[in-house]
């Protein structure tokens, strides 16, 4: 039997659904998906299997005009994943169609996509009409030569199995990477991070975008097969840490009440969270912080 392997990164601007199309590929909730942008920070890995081939996706933040050090460590990991990686596929959304921010990856795009097939995703196709996508698709491949072009909807699922399967069939030959119950490379602490971080973006909305992060500091597993997680939520200012625990406590529990619902059922078993918040005023400038998050400090440099 021949088997295939190999990384598959996908790339875009933020939310063009990089992370959903993680999840409906491996058929697992391994990338937090929220819908404020830039919320993918690490290069996290879905491992999905198709035929005889294994697909590892590299799910990389979304590529956007870096303002701060966090931006640029975040964008040097997205053309990194790409750079490493076998596979391109680049996702535009149907309705945006080719914004500023689209250019500007086509054009690093005839860099980073030399030597490897580059696959064209039009996403979310579901909210444009059928001429739109067509002319779309034209423009894009006009622009660069793409290997294939798929219109998809990574959250409702059409177009996603032709995709899965070009990929199966692309990869290059060899064993696989990985075991095969392993649906991503990143410690449990980390995705335990990651599930917690997702509540609290969804429940504050815009009021403290990107100055916190969330940190698994302990993991302990007992004898009853449950779980006892602690975390840390850092932010950056005294007056975030009354916005994070809201009215009497009550935000940080629910936020605290959902990320553990979500882990029991992730890890099929019980959990006891405890989160706590620290203030940080200099986290984003703390080489340890980007570590835990997966980039590279030094990528960040201006």
């Amino acid at each position: 039997m021949t088997t295939r392997a190999g990384f598959i990164a996908l790339i875009g601007e933020p939310n063009a659904g990089k992370s959903t199309l993680t999840n409906r590929m491996v058929g697992a909730k391994v990338s937090i998906v929220t819908h404020k942008v830039q919320t993918t920070r690490t290069r996290i890995r879905g491992v999905a299997i198709e035929d005889d081939a294994q697909l590892i996706f590299v799910d990389t933040p979304g590529l956007f005009k870096p303002r701060r050090r966090l931006d640029r460590a975040m964008v040097a990991a997205a053309w990194g994943g790409a750079a490493d990686a076998d596979i391109v596929v680049l996702l535009v959304e149907a309705h945006r169609g080719v914004t500023e921010g689209v250019e500007a990856i086509l054009e690093e795009l005839d860099t980073v996509g030399h030597g490897r097939p580059v696959a064209l995703a039009i996403n979310k196709i579901d909210r444009v009409k059928a001429e739109t996508l067509l002319a779309l698709s034209k423009a894009l491949n006009d622009r660069f030569t793409f290997a294939e072009t798929f219109m998809i909807s990574a959250e409702k699922g059409y177009g996603v199995d032709d995709l899965r399967t070009w990929l199966g069939q692309t990869l290059p030959e060899g064993p696989w990477l990985y075991p095969e119950d392993q649906i991503a490379d990143l410690p449990m602490r980390m995705i335990a991070a990651e599930m917690t971080r997702e509540k609290l973006t969804l429940r504050l909305h815009q009021e403290l975008p990107y100055q916190l992060t969330v940190e698994t500091e302990s993991w302990q597993e007992r004898k009853d097969g449950s779980a006892r997680i602690d975390q840390v939520i850092y932010v950056s200012r005294d007056g975030h840490k009354g916005i994070v625990l809201g009215h009497r406590g009550e935000t940080v529990k629910a936020i605290s009440k959902a990320a553990r619902e979500e882990l029991e059922e992730f890890l099929g078993r019980r959990v006891h969270l405890f989160v706590q918040i620290k203030v940080r005023e200099k986290w984003l400038e703390e080489a340890e912080r980007y570590s835990e998050m997966g980039l590279d400090f030094r990528d960040g440099d201006g």
